[in-house]
């Protein structure tokens, strides 16, 4: 469980967090909603301990992670998983490459690890067929193949799916998305919400999300939180949002319908 109290941040005079409070239970999809520079990516760098807060505290699993020492929070961070927005992934490395380099810069270098736990996050994604699906051949045909891939030679919805494999990996507990849907067409966009409720229902891990996209949060999120200028303006869940009557929420909802319509 990710518990924020009472969280402040500010650079220089520019005040971006202003006294949140949240609670993130296990196993849920919590969309962090809110206009571009209301402070929802400063609110993940503190959770992840990124940054300091200038006051309040981010309790994960019961430890204050910004009283840890340096040895301690790495460790804490072992259990996160992060997926960038556009993908992130190195150009000169192969798929297979990217997606064990949490594994290799733990200092794990036995490559019959390495190889299960890329296939496992690339099966999960749906890049790999299930293996109980088709014969021993087959299965290492398609990984041989899809594992020296380079990026150029992926998809966007591809490469997505390689970012989340590589968040994956290493067995999580927390998964933190940045606008993962941001440049994809709306087919691709759509695989990529599906693939996150299908993981977050699978593999039961806590998903946290950042984005703008209303589409994606009425299709993945359990709870959904809303910061406008530093402020939490919202918290609860999606039938909660669309009935509330905070006009922030209300100007949001429009916006969502203009852009349906």
């Amino acid at each position: 469980m990710i518990e924020v109290k009472n969280l402040h941040k500010s650079f220089g005079e520019k005040k971006v967090l202003n006294g949140i409070t949240l609670v993130i239970p296990d196993g849920v999809t919590y969309c962090i909603i809110g206009r571009s520079g209301c402070g929802k990516s400063v609110l993940i760098k503190n959770i992840v301990g990124l940054l300091e807060p200038d006051q309040g505290e981010v309790i994960i699993d019961g430890m204050n992670i910004h009283k840890l020492e340096n040895e301690e929070l790495l460790k804490i961070r072992e259990r996160f998983g992060f997926v960038f927005q556009g993908s992130a992934l190195f150009d000169s490395y192969t798929v297979y490459e990217n997606v064990v380099m949490g594994l290799y810069e733990r200092g794990i270098r036995d490559e019959k690890i390495l190889s299960a736990e890329a296939q496992k996050a690339l099966t999960a994604v749906g890049l790999l067929p299930k293996p109980e699906e088709v014969t021993k051949e087959e299965f290492d045909k398609e990984w041989k193949i899809l594992k020296d891939k380079m990026p150029a030679d992926l998809s966007g919805g591809m490469k997505k799916r390689v970012g989340v494999a590589r968040a994956l990996v290493g067995n999580p507990s927390y998964i933190f998305y940045d606008e993962p849907t941001t440049g994809l067409d709306p087919v691709t966009s759509e695989q990529v919400d599906n693939l996150i409720a299908e993981l977050a229902k699978g593999l039961s891990v806590t998903s946290i999300i950042i984005t703008h996209d209303l589409f994606s949060v009425f299709k993945i999120a359990d709870f959904i939180a809303m910061i406008d200028d530093g402020n939490l303006v919202f918290n609860g869940t999606v039938d909660e949002f669309r009935m509330s009557n905070n006009p922030i929420v209300q100007e949001f909802l429009e916006r969502y319908k203009t852009k349906v319509l």
